[in-house]
């Protein structure tokens, strides 16, 4: 089966930056779409010392997914011949990366883990480690 869905979560680390190539020449080799996601907290007001309010929650909801989108349009740029999306979500990532591989459809998704997270995985509650026990889709881990 090829995978013409692929999702890629990433969160502004160059752990999660090393399966780019590897999901690159999937793509490439099965003619598929690659979603990049971006799963930010989701923020709440912004309160100075003196309880003046800075910013408003919806307003940090903006700011986080216009950085979020800006970083991942730098990575979108940097892929070639692939087809590129890319979604900024907010909530809990492991959640989050379940509910964007059912809504994308995804074939899937790839995660990268360190090494010794990979070691006590069955019993780590870490996202990788969670994504994989709850996916519906294969999960493609690799690890650092």
């Amino acid at each position: 089966m090829l995978a013409k869905r692929i999702l890629v979560p990433l969160d502004h680390t160059p752990t999660c930056e090393t399966a780019l190539p590897l999901v690159v020449d999937i793509a490439r080799g099965a003619g598929s779409t690659v979603r990049l996601l971006n799963v930010c907290p989701i923020p709440s007001t912004v309160v100075s010392d003196s309880g003046r309010v800075i910013a408003y929650a919806d307003q940090e909801m903006t700011r986080l997914e216009a950085a979020g989108l800006t970083y991942l349009d730098g990575i979108a740029a940097t892929l070639q011949h692939a087809p590129i999306e890319r979604v900024v979500r907010f909530g809990h990532p492991a959640r989050e990366i379940q509910i964007e591989a059912e809504s994308f459809g995804a074939d899937l998704v790839v995660l990268t883990t360190r090494l010794h997270t990979m070691l006590r995985f069955p019993w780590s509650r870490r996202t990788a480690a969670r994504v994989v026990r709850n996916s519906e889709v294969p999960v493609l881990l690799l690890s650092r």
